[in-house]
C-alpha cells in the first residue's frame, strides 16, 4: 500500500527533513510512525497525500508513483486517503453534521446517500446527537471524533493521522486508538504519527520510528535503512 524508496526531503534552505528514508507497509496493516517532535513524522505524512514532494527518492502509494501523477489525477489520489491532521482543520462556521458531509460531497456523492452515510459515521464515533451543533461546543475529544468522522466518511482504503492523540489525556487517547483499531479490522491501511511510545506499545502494533529524518533500530538505537512489514 505504502512504499518509500530512498527517499530524502530538502528545503531551499538547505535543512533535509528526511534522508533516505525507506520502508513498505502492506495492504490492510496498521502501523505507528513515532518520534520526538521534529523526527520527520509529518513529513513523510505529507509525502503520502504529496503535500510535499521527494527531492530524492520515490513514494508509491497504492501502486502509483505520487511524483507521476497529473493535476487530474492527484485528486483521485487523495480521496483514496483519509488525512486527520493535528490542527483538526475543521470548519468553525458549520455544523458538525455539515463537516462530515462536505467530504462526500466534494467526492460527487448522492445527496440521499450523504445524509445516511454521515448519520451512520457520526453514530459510529458518537457524535449522532451532536450532529446540529457547532463544533466549537466540542471537547478536544469530541472534535478528534468528529475529524476522524470526516476522515473516513467515505470509507478510504488508507487513513493517516498526525499526533491524533497530541492533546488528549491517556483514557481519551485510548478511546481514539480504538476508533483507529475498528478501521482497521474493516480493511483499512492505518498510519498513525506519535510521539507516545507507550500508547503505541499497549496496542502491539508495529512502530517506525524516526529520529532526525531517519529511521532508527529501536534495540538498537542504529540508523536503519530499511523497515520491513
Amino acid at each position: 500500500m505504502i512504499e518509500f524508496h530512498q527517499v530524502t526531503l530538502r528545503y531551499p534552505t538547505g535543512f533535509e527533513a528526511l534522508q533516505k528514508v525507506s520502508f513498505s507497509l502492506p495492504k490492510g496493516s496498521f502501523h505507528f510512525l513515532t518520534g520526538h517532535s521534529g523526527a520527520g513524522k509529518s513529513s513523510v505524512l505529507k509525502l503520502i497525500y504529496r503535500a510535499e514532494s521527494p527531492s530524492e527518492g520515490t513514494v508509491i502509494v497504492d501502486g502509483r508513483n505520487v511524483e507521476q501523477l497529473t493535476r487530474k489525477q492527484l485528486p483521485i489520489l487523495r480521496r483514496g486517503i483519509g488525512v486527520i491532521f493535528q490542527d483538526f482543520k475543521l470548519l468553525y462556521d458549520r455544523s458538525v453534521y455539515d463537516n462530515v458531509a462536505i467530504a462526500m460531497e466534494v467526492a460527487g456523492h448522492d445527496p440521499t446517500r450523504i445524509t445516511g452515510q454521515v448519520r451512520r459515521t457520526l453514530q459510529n464515533v458518537g457524535l449522532l446527537e451532536r450532529m446540529h451543533q457547532n463544533p466549537i461546543s466540542l471537547s478536544g475529544g469530541e472534535q478528534q471524533r468528529l475529524a476522524i468522522a470526516r476522515a473516513t466518511v467515505n470509507r478510504p482504503p488508507l487513513v493517516i493521522a498526525d499526533e491524533p492523540t497530541g492533546n488528549l489525556d491517556k483514557e481519551m487517547g485510548r478511546h481514539i486508538i480504538a476508533l483507529f483499531g475498528t478501521l482497521h479490522q474493516q480493511g483499512t491501511t492505518v498510519l498513525l504519527a506519535t510521539h507516545d511510545l507507550d500508547l503505541a506499545a499497549e496496542t502491539g502494533h508495529p512502530c517506525i520510528t524516526m529520529k532526525d529524518g531517519r529511521l532508527l533500530d529501536r534495540q538498537t538505537d542504529d540508523i536503519i535503512q530499511k523497515v520491513e512489514p
